[in-house]
């Protein structure tokens, strides 16, 4: 017999049917990251309910980490994500509906979300750690799929706005609260529960809301309360399918706040008609929209002429669960990389083995759990406005974090995806709709560059926020030398402000990398409040994730961030 005609071994690949139909075996393979509980997987977010005052609520927080980690829950954001809404002008008999089709599962995920008051709970049930129990549900949530989340927190944010004016608030208010969802096109009289949107910008201002050229013409008696018709365009209506929108238009006194439903009190369709649907590179399982307003009617909301600080209400609550919606967008790539690299091997070793990838890894963790301590803390205040120094604290702190947390969180996707490699770039991951959703927050409800300039008017209309907010930070002083460097150097450079804004983006990125160091070094454990500020107050010459210097307690880092599945 020659050699190549020699007798297989016993083992070799090469023997019998194996020869002819099996290609190979799937190994070195993750297990699919589902049928976890969120609560349960994430040390970070357990101390920081139990922290900020939610520590009564830890049943129902596991109880939605469970539903929110389930297989079924998690495939219904990538059905949402796959299936675009789509819009109809008019019906077959030429009715002219304004009608956004969705997918089953998006109407499932918006049940969900409603169903456990996501929208509504601080306002139903506020006292101790309300807040902090609705933003640790809203982070599990908005982990499973973000864009299904803006109709939620617009109608969780439209109720200060709406409660400036009674007689309307006695109108809405109880069906905006109730923990159902109806999604039918109906007029709000008929159902039970609504859901609220905004319409701000126009296209020749955009967030310039003052160039608003939309007019407001009183029906009858003018002034707050009162009926109007508006005649003009928004260049963004979000959520068009939502009940009624919180919308801004020039009446004769000034920009003004008003509220307009989808349907008129006779029970005929509001004038007011969608154009388009926006073509978005992420945010795909929600619909937002262009509209031409042609005499819509609405009621004035809040004094005429303060639309602005109206509506700011609202606002400041949106920008809020902003800076949630990022923090979650940063724990799910980092639970999704962490998971991969933990059983995925290559080289020799497993990835979560492999010394230059625990440093991007750790990193990682390190961002997320800042951000999430850090926006935690913004809900224990939002639980105390009683409390001035809450109340200040709030005020600046929300569009510092805002602006950091959301700008943050593109670059921070990018890296885990790179973790997992060619098949995270694959739409059958989470991790592309990660990537294309982690500009959103960023852009939208007022820019970086807006948020920066908001820091600036709180500090001018109130400096004692700066006072309260440095006050917080210096809970710190006295543990850490670099963190009181750092603090030091950042006080002494808002001794003069005139250029604050030429240098508001250093500044406000000091700012909050001085309060999440504060917050780490205060509740974190050790390891992580010291490579925090290790990488992020003291220069070592990389921009990247995964520059972490020599010394730092990586592994333990990466097990207090890595969900043990499988």
């Amino acid at each position: 017999m020659t050699a190549r005609q020699s007798k297989p071994e016993a083992n070799s690949p090469f023997t019998g049917d194996r020869y002819l139909a099996v290609t190979h075996e799937v190994t070195n393979q993750p297990p699919a990251l589902e049928n976890y509980n969120l609560f349960d997987h994430d040390q970070a977010l357990q101390e920081a309910a139990e922290r900020e005052g939610a520590g009564h609520a830890v049943d129902t927080l596991r109880a939605f980490g469970d539903l929110a980690g389930n297989a079924a829950t998690i495939d219904l954001g990538f059905r949402a994500n796959a299936n675009k809404p789509v819009f109809s002008t008019h019906d077959r008999f030429g009715h002219r509906i304004d009608e956004v089709d969705f997918h089953p599962s998006y109407h499932e995920l918006m049940r969900i979300a409603l169903e456990n008051g996501l929208h509504s709970s601080p306002w139903t049930n506020p006292g101790t750690g309300a807040h902090v129990t609705r933003a640790a549900r809203y982070y599990m949530h908005s982990q499973v799929e973000a864009a299904h989340c803006c109709p939620v927190t617009m109608t969780f944010a439209a109720i200060p706005s709406i409660r400036k004016q009674p007689e309307l608030a006695r109108e809405w208010e109880q069906k905006i609260l109730a923990n159902s969802y109806d999604p039918r096109n109906i007029p709000h009289t008929e159902k039970n529960s609504v859901t609220i949107g905004m319409a701000m910008t126009e296209k020749q201002g955009g967030s310039d809301v003052r160039a608003n050229s939309t007019l407001a013409y009183p029906v009858g008696s003018e002034g707050p309360g009162q009926a109007y018709e508006l005649v003009g365009h928004k260049w963004f209506v979000s959520a068009p399918m939502c009940d009624a929108f919180l919308v801004l238009a020039q009446a004769p006194g000034g920009l003004s706040c008003f509220l307009m439903p989808r349907w008129r009190p006779d029970g005929s369709k509001n004038p007011w008609q969608v154009q388009r649907l926006k073509n978005k590179m992420g945010n795909i399982a929600n619909a937002s929209s262009e509209a031409e307003l042609r005499g819509a009617l609405a009621w004035m909301v809040g004094e005429e002429g303060r639309g602005v600080p109206t509506i700011i209400e609202m606002v400041a609550m949106t920008r809020f669960d902003c800076m949630i919606g990022s923090s979650a967008g940063m724990r799910q790539a980092v639970a999704q990389a962490t998971h991969h690299c933990r059983h995925r091997s290559a080289f020799g070793n497993r990835l979560v083995d492999q010394p230059l990838m625990q440093n991007v890894l750790a990193d990682l963790a390190l961002e997320s759990e800042a951000a999430l301590a850090y926006t935690m803390r913004i809900a224990r205040a939002l639980d105390n406005q009683d409390q001035e120094h809450e109340r200040l604290l709030a005020r600046l702190a929300t569009p510092v974090g805002k602006y950091w947390i959301c700008k943050r969180t593109p670059n921070h996707a990018y890296e885990a995806m790179e973790c997992i490699g060619g098949s995270g770039v694959m739409e059958d991951c989470i991790m592309p709709r990660l990537f294309r959703e982690s500009p959103v927050n960023a852009i939208w409800e007022g820019s970086g560059n807006v948020q920066c300039l908001d820091t600036l008017r709180a500090m001018q209309k109130e400096p004692d926020t700066l006072e309260a907010f440095f006050r917080e930070a210096a809970e710190a002083k006295g543990t850490d030398a670099r963190f009181d460097r750092f603090l030091a150097q950042l006080q002494n450079d808002f001794a003069d402000i005139s250029d604050f804004q030429y240098r508001a983006r250093n500044l406000v990125d000091r700012m909050a990398l001085a309060m999440q160091a504060s917050l780490l070094i205060r509740n974190a454990p050790s390891a992580v409040a010291d490579a925090f500020c290790a990488s992020r107050l003291e220069s070592n010459g990389g921009m990247n994730y995964g520059n972490l210097p020599s010394g730092t307690d990586s592994e333990a880092i990466i097990k207090r961030a890595t969900p043990v599945v499988g």
